[in-house]
C-alpha cells in the first residue's frame, strides 16, 4: 500500500511536544549521514545546495520551538543520495519538489498539473515513505541562456534551443539522467540528441553555473526559477529563461518527504503549517540573502524567517 500523508496542517498551539534541546539548535550539523536517526528525534536531511538547507533549517527552527529535538544533516548529495539516506533510516524527513520526486520514482503524465502530480505521486511513492502537504512554494528547473544568445539566435522557448548547431548545457551531474534534461528536450521538444551534453557543475545552478553560461562553457544553463543569477563577484547576468511551451518540465511544489513513523508526534503538522505560509516569492528572497552580497548563513535566514511568520 501507499502511504501519502496530505492532512491539513494544525495550530502550532495545540500540538503535541515532545524533549526539548538545550544545545545550540544550529551547531548539530555534518556534511553525510552515517547512523540510524535517533528514536524521538528529528533528523532533518537536505540537499547539496542552498536552497534545500535553508528550507530544512526553517522545519528545525519552528520544530525546537515548539520543544522538538531537532538535527539538521546538511548537503547530503543528490537526490539518489538523500533518498536512499531516507529510507535506509539515517534521516527521518528531507525537503523535496513534487514533480521531480515522483519522476524519481515513477511516472508522470506529460503536462500534468499541480493535481496530477499529486495523484501520480501517492501511486508512484515507495512502502515506507509518505509525504506532507504540498506548500504553495514552487522552485522549479528551468533552462536559461544569455540574452546575448537569444537575440543571436531567436531563442524564446525551449523548442528554440533546437536551431543551435550544438547545445552544451551547464547543470548537475544527475542533469543528464533526469526526464526534462536531454532526453525530454529529445522526445518532448524533437531536438537531435547528437547535438546535446551536459557540462557537470555541481553547485545546484550557482555562480559557477551562471559564470559557465556567461564565458561561453555552455550554451545554456539548468537554472532554478528562484535561483538568483549571480556571478561569483556578486554582480547579476543578463539570462533569459526559455518558455517551456509543452510543460517539459513539472510542478515543483516544496513538501516534506518522511521515513514512516520516524518522525514524532506532532512534527509533521509543524512541517505542514510552516510550509503553508512559505511562498515562491519568499524562497526567491531567502536564496539572493544566501548567494547576494549579503552572504547570509542558511541557519539565520532559517531565524529570520520563522520570526517574522510566528
Amino acid at each position: 500500500m501507499k502511504h501519502v500523508t496530505t492532512t491539513g496542517a494544525l495550530a502550532l498551539a495545540t500540538l503535541t511536544l515532545t524533549a526539548c534541546g538545550s544545545s545550540d539548535p544550529f551547531a548539530e550539523e555534518s556534511s553525510a549521514p552515517s547512523s540510524q536517526a535517533a528514536a524521538g528525534t528529528v533528523v532533518i536531511g537536505t540537499a547539496n545546495f542552498p536552497e534545500s538547507e535553508i528550507i530544512g533549517q526553517i522545519w528545525a527552527e519552528a520544530l525546537r520551538k515548539e520543544g522538538f529535538d531537532v538535527t539538521v544533516t546538511s548537503g547530503i548529495g543528490s537526490r539518489e543520495v538523500y533518498l536512499g539516506a531516507l529510507e535506509e533510516g539515517n534521516i527521518n524527513v528531507v525537503p523535496e519538489y513534487s514533480g521531480n520526486l515522483t519522476q524519481f520514482y515513477g511516472e508522470l503524465p506529460a503536462g500534468a498539473d499541480e493535481k496530477g502530480v499529486e495523484k501520480a505521486l501517492a501511486e508512484a511513492l515507495p512502502d515506507g515513505l509518505e509525504v506532507g502537504a504540498f506548500s504553495p512554494a514552487e522552485s522549479k528547473d528551468a533552462y536559461r541562456v544569455t540574452r546575448e544568445v537569444a537575440e543571436q539566435h531567436g531563442l524564446a522557448t525551449i523548442a528554440d534551443l533546437g536551431k543551435l548547431d550544438k547545445i552544451t548545457i551547464a547543470a548537475p551531474p544527475e542533469f543528464a539522467e533526469r526526464p526534462y534534461g536531454p532526453k525530454g528536450l529529445t522526445s518532448t521538444y524533437g531536438i537531435d540528441s547528437a547535438k546535446v551534453s551536459v557540462n557537470p557543475i555541481s553547485d545546484g545552478g550557482g555562480p559557477l553555473t551562471v559564470q559557465a553560461l556567461v564565458e561561453g562553457a555552455a550554451d545554456a544553463a539548468n537554472i532554478f526559477t528562484t535561483s538568483p543569477a549571480l556571478l561569483s563577484d556578486g554582480s547579476e547576468a543578463d539570462l533569459v529563461t526559455l518558455e517551456d511551451t509543452e510543460n517539459l518540465i513539472p510542478p515543483q511544489n516544496v513538501l516534506p518527504v518522511v521515513k514512516a513513523g520516524a518522525l514524532p508526534d506532532g512534527a509533521l503538522d509543524v512541517i505542514n503549517a510552516v510550509d503553508a505560509k512559505l511562498t515562491t516569492e519568499d524562497l526567491v528572497a531567502m536564496n539572493l540573502r544566501n548567494v547576494g552580497p549579503e552572504r547570509a548563513e542558511p541557519a539565520q535566514i532559517a531565524r529570520d524567517w520563522v520570526a517574522d511568520h510566528a
